[in-house]
């Protein structure tokens, strides 16, 4: 018997070979899993945000679909690029809000405050250039936080992706917050 993780590997390594029935069982799988890490990403969001759920997860299911030159490799992948995709789309909605809004420009706040208070596009805006900065000179420790923060992957699925110990996520983890939290609150 097989488990469900293993089962949606089997699925996505079928799909990737051009298997149109394993893509077909395969979609409610990744569906409920997406659901829930748009739930997660959009609870962090303010009372009354305009983007929804179900849009967050349609918009990365389409992306995700879409995807026709990857070899995915198993289910941590899969999830890792959904989480990707699902940091492009808030980031992009951020940034045409506040665009919208304010006239632009992204202001600095400290990593622990958009973990709280993530709602504000400008402090998400600014969580991205920062963690894009951090990607320049250490593209794991970034790579990490994009799992865990933007992903909600736990440190054994983070591990599991980058195929690092979970003992090493947990040091790039801490390292990345404290390097962002310098970073965000540089210009204030």
């Amino acid at each position: 018997m097989t488990s469900p993780s293993q089962n949606v590997t089997d699925l996505l390594v079928a799909w990737s070979n051009g298997d149109p029935q394993a893509f077909d069982e395969l979609m409610p799988l990744i569906y409920q899993e997406l659901n829930r890490m748009a739930r997660k990403h959009l609870g962090r969001e303010r009372i009354g945000h305009t983007l929804q759920t179900k849009a967050l997860v349609n918009e990365a299911y389409l992306r995700l679909i879409d995807q026709q030159d990857v070899r995915w490799q198993n289910r941590a992948h899969f999830f890792a690029i959904a989480a990707q995709m699902m940091r492009r789309i808030l980031v992009d909605y951020a940034r045409s809000r506040h665009v919208a809004k304010r006239g632009g420009g992204a202001v600095p706040v400290s990593l622990d405050k958009v973990e709280v208070v993530s709602g504000r596009t400008s402090e998400l805006v600014a969580l991205d250039e920062a963690l894009s900065s951090l990607a320049v000179f250490d593209r794991r420790k970034s790579q990490v936080v994009e799992l865990r923060f933007f992903g909600g992957l736990s440190v054994d699925e983070t591990a599991a992706v980058l195929k690092i110990s979970p003992n090493t996520v947990m040091r790039d983890w801490s390292t990345a917050k404290a390097w962002l939290h310098r970073e965000l609150n540089r210009a204030t």
